[in-house]
């Protein structure tokens, strides 16, 4: 696992869930959109990180929203992309 995507990722969660009064500790296995943490608005608001951040393009229309659950997901996401 990349430390730097890793960090830069948490700590873009991190942050999307204090802006909407989410707070405590999430781990890398917590689920952050099926378990209704975080909405789809927050999920476009995470996939602009990713596209901005790691130069990822997430607009294939076969994208599977399930890789963004948690951020362990989205920290291979951004390796496997990047690979």
């Amino acid at each position: 696992m990349d430390n730097s995507a890793h960090n830069t990722i948490r700590g873009a969660i991190e942050a999307i869930l204090a802006a909407r009064g989410i707070d405590g500790p999430v781990s890398d296995t917590d689920s952050l959109f099926i378990s209704g943490r975080l909405d789809s608005l927050a999920a476009t608001e995470v996939m602009m990180m990713l596209e901005s951040d790691f130069n990822l393009d997430l607009a294939d229309p076969d994208f599977d929203m399930s890789r963004l659950d948690t951020i362990a997901d989205l920290t291979r996401l951004v390796t496997d992309m990047a690979a």
